[in-house]
């Protein structure tokens, strides 16, 4: 093993924001820096809601011509959307966004050809509607998709540009809703029931495969100097996330946070029953042939969505302030596709308690702290869950992502589960990203290995739980009969 240390460029892109960072990574020591941030705005064009992926592509070129010398670059985004590409190579058009409307209805007729429980049996995958498998059955023949001779995965089309050299890497794969958690491979027979052609992905490749170097120009306009190899990381940013958390073991459950929640277990073999698949578990690859086992809960969204209607308020002050409301006074089905759509969210939270009849929370402090209970409710349900579906106990609750900056809701999450919660690192995408380039070259060992170095070297809080959970089970009894 290596005992210099090295510098990995981590590009990870986020549902609201991109960013380059750059983690240099030693034998004991792992350091990451922040080199480009930039804006990610979807637009709203007349046929649909849109990716902006040429902008998206563009920060990655800034970033890296920010970011200097580095060993190699590995991208994760997040999952479900692609590019289509013509014969050329050439993108048709931009990437639809998962939260457009043209997957709406679709379900059903999806299910019509392979009903759901063969659907999850087959691909573990829990419902969502913008899940790739109906994204691909709404464009069905539409010019597009007629014209497309390849289709990449956000990760794999921005690697492409960067590189030349297309693939599909296998933990976003697993989230398209056309992929074998068991056999590690695509699921032909749902894909040949359904019509999709799965020759239009490109052949899988695994977290840690090179993934070619940046070609001539890309090296140009970033002024870095070749050969820089481009490696596969966990390319679903919760991949990515999940393989940074800094857990001891196995009796740990996991709470990725941002724009979603992502909330369950790390496990060696996907959940593929009936029971699972009516509690809207998913089973995702993730790296060194585990299982993550998760539920999709709608996330901080629904506070970014309030923040941004009220004018973009101090959030300090407004968490400060909601901290001063009584807790569980309010609360709503944090996983509620009616909240998915942006527009109006402090008005539909208002509509939901009122629908349900609760208090209904009328200042931006008790929306946030109405958001913020249910959240760590749907965590408590979510990580109650797992274990039950499971069959594995947790003893911590590990949370990664934005929102360890959010202190009230690690304390909440802790209440509501009855259970320790460890905070951090935020930046789990990008050290995840960055560890498994470094374990490619030569550095940071095993996934355990891998862990063993972010609890050295990363800030971790630890939240101890208050109170017992009866009032949060109380609460839950309350949603479930609203």
């Amino acid at each position: 093993m290596s005992t210099g240390v090295k510098s990995y460029a981590a590009v990870d892109l986020g549902a609201s924001s991109g960013r380059v960072m750059v983690g240099r990574v030693g034998p004991d020591s792992l350091d990451l820096t922040e080199v480009h941030r930039f804006p990610n705005r979807p637009v709203r064009v007349p046929e649909g809601l849109r990716w902006d992926v040429l902008g998206l592509y563009a920060g990655v070129l800034d970033g890296l011509r920010e970011a200097g010398r580095v060993d190699s670059v590995g991208i994760d985004s997040w999952a479900v959307d692609y590019g289509l590409l013509d014969a050329d190579g050439a993108l048709l058009g931009n990437p639809v966004h998962y939260r457009d409307g043209r997957t709406d209805g679709v379900a059903e007729k999806v299910w019509a050809a392979v009903p759901a429980g063969e659907l999850y049996a087959a691909t573990g995958l829990q419902y969502a509607p913008f899940n790739t498998l109906y994204q691909l059955t709404a464009a069905h023949g539409s010019a597009q998709l007629g014209q497309a001779r390849r289709l990449l995965l956000i990760p794999d089309l921005l690697s492409y540009w960067l590189t030349g050299e297309q693939g599909t890497e296998l933990t976003n794969a697993s989230t398209t809703q056309l992929f074998d958690p068991r056999t590690r491979d695509w699921a032909h027979g749902v894909a040949e029931r359904l019509g999709i052609d799965l020759g239009l992905f490109a052949p899988l490749r695994r977290p840690g495969d090179p993934a070619g170097v940046l070609r001539p120009e890309v090296l140009e306009e970033t002024g870095l100097t070749g050969p820089v190899p481009v490696t596969a990381v966990g390319s679903h940013d919760t991949a990515s996330a999940v393989a940074a958390v800094p857990a001891d073991g196995e009796r740990f459950a996991y709470i990725c946070t941002g724009t979603w929640s992502l909330a369950g277990l790390e496990l060696d073999a996907p959940v593929l029953t009936e029971e699972s698949r009516a509690a809207n578990f998913t089973n995702e690859l993730g790296l060194d042939g585990t299982v993550r086992y998760l539920r999709n809960i709608m996330g901080l969204w629904l506070l970014q969505e309030c923040v941004r209607a009220w004018g973009e308020p101090d959030l300090g002050a407004l968490l400060l302030a909601a901290a001063r409301v009584p807790a569980l006074r309010s609360v709503v089905d944090a996983g509620d596709a009616a909240f998915l759509a942006p527009g109006r969210m402090p008005e539909r939270i208002a509509e939901a308690c009122r629908d349900s009849g609760q208090p209904v929370p009328d200042s931006p402090a008790e929306v946030t702290r109405c958001i913020l209970d249910s959240l760590a409710l749907a965590h408590r349900k979510a990580v109650e869950d797992a274990q039950r579906l499971a069959g594995r106990s947790a003893d911590v609750v590990h949370i990664v992502g934005g929102g360890t900056r959010n202190a009230l809701l690690c304390q909440l999450t802790a209440d509501a589960c009855g259970l320790p919660v460890v905070s951090g690192p935020t930046e789990a995408a990008a050290l995840g990203n960055v560890l498994v380039q470094a374990r490619a070259h030569g550095l940071a060992g095993d996934l355990a290995g891998m862990r063993r170095l972010l609890t050295r070297t990363q800030l971790l809080t630890r939240y101890e739980p208050r109170g017992g959970t009866q009032r949060w089970q109380a609460a839950q009894a309350r949603l479930a009969r609203g």
